[in-house]
Protein backbone atom coordinates (compact mmCIF):
# COMPACT_ATOMS: atom_id res chain seq x y z
CA UNK A 1 0.00 0.00 0.00
CA UNK A 2 1.35 3.40 -0.97
CA UNK A 3 1.10 5.73 2.01
CA UNK A 4 3.45 8.43 0.72
CA UNK A 5 0.60 10.92 0.30
CA UNK A 6 -0.88 10.35 3.76
CA UNK A 7 -1.28 13.30 6.07
CA UNK A 8 -1.24 13.13 9.87
CA UNK A 9 -4.94 12.27 10.16
CA UNK A 10 -4.65 9.58 7.48
CA UNK A 11 -1.76 7.94 9.32
CA UNK A 12 -3.69 7.87 12.60
CA UNK A 13 -6.76 6.47 10.83
CA UNK A 14 -4.76 3.77 9.01
CA UNK A 15 -2.98 2.88 12.26
CA UNK A 16 -6.31 2.44 14.04
CA UNK A 17 -7.51 0.22 11.19
CA UNK A 18 -4.46 -1.99 11.70
CA UNK A 19 -5.01 -2.01 15.47
CA UNK A 20 -8.48 -3.48 14.89
CA UNK A 21 -6.79 -6.83 14.19
CA UNK A 22 -5.15 -6.79 17.64
CA UNK A 23 -8.08 -5.51 19.69
CA UNK A 24 -9.89 -8.87 20.03
CA UNK A 25 -6.82 -10.33 21.76
CA UNK A 26 -6.56 -7.39 24.13
CA UNK A 27 -10.30 -7.54 24.83
CA UNK A 28 -9.92 -11.06 26.23
CA UNK A 29 -8.27 -9.42 29.24
CA UNK A 30 -10.52 -6.33 29.15
CA UNK A 31 -7.91 -4.21 27.41
CA UNK A 32 -7.85 -1.95 24.39
CA UNK A 33 -5.51 0.28 22.38
CA UNK A 34 -5.90 3.35 20.18
CA UNK A 35 -3.59 5.45 18.02
CA UNK A 36 -4.06 9.03 19.20
CA UNK A 37 -1.32 11.13 17.59
CA UNK A 38 1.34 11.15 14.91
CA UNK A 39 4.39 13.39 15.23
CA UNK A 40 5.70 13.90 11.69
CA UNK A 41 8.85 15.72 12.80
CA UNK A 42 10.21 12.53 14.39
CA UNK A 43 7.90 10.08 12.58
CA UNK A 44 6.47 8.76 15.86
CA UNK A 45 3.02 7.29 16.34
CA UNK A 46 1.60 7.74 19.84
CA UNK A 47 -0.76 5.08 21.14
CA UNK A 48 -2.81 4.82 24.29
CA UNK A 49 -3.48 1.56 26.07
CA UNK A 50 -6.85 1.35 27.79
CA UNK A 51 -8.57 -0.87 30.32
CA UNK A 52 -6.40 -3.56 31.85
CA UNK A 53 -3.64 -2.86 29.33
CA UNK A 54 -2.79 0.36 31.17
CA UNK A 55 -1.12 -1.42 34.08
CA UNK A 56 -0.28 -4.73 32.40
CA UNK A 57 3.38 -5.69 32.81
CA UNK A 58 3.30 -7.24 29.32
CA UNK A 59 2.07 -4.11 27.55
CA UNK A 60 5.58 -3.13 26.45
CA UNK A 61 6.08 -6.56 24.90
CA UNK A 62 2.67 -6.26 23.21
CA UNK A 63 3.74 -2.88 21.87
CA UNK A 64 7.17 -3.89 20.55
CA UNK A 65 6.55 -7.48 19.38
CA UNK A 66 2.98 -7.09 18.15
CA UNK A 67 1.72 -3.60 17.50
CA UNK A 68 4.97 -2.06 16.32
CA UNK A 69 5.76 -4.96 14.00
CA UNK A 70 2.38 -4.76 12.27
CA UNK A 71 2.21 -1.00 11.91
CA UNK A 72 5.81 -0.42 10.78
CA UNK A 73 5.36 -3.05 8.08
CA UNK A 74 2.25 -1.32 6.70
CA UNK A 75 3.05 2.37 7.17
CA UNK A 76 6.66 3.26 6.25
CA UNK A 77 6.22 6.89 7.33
CA UNK A 78 6.21 5.68 10.93
CA UNK A 79 9.64 4.98 12.40
CA UNK A 80 8.74 4.63 16.06
CA UNK A 81 5.74 3.93 18.26
CA UNK A 82 5.42 5.20 21.80
CA UNK A 83 2.72 4.81 24.41
CA UNK A 84 1.39 7.46 26.72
Amino acid sequence: MDTSNYNQDDIIKKSNEILESIKPYLAIDDGDVEAIDYEPENRTLVIEFKGNCIDCPLSLMTLRAGIETLILREIPEIRRIEKI
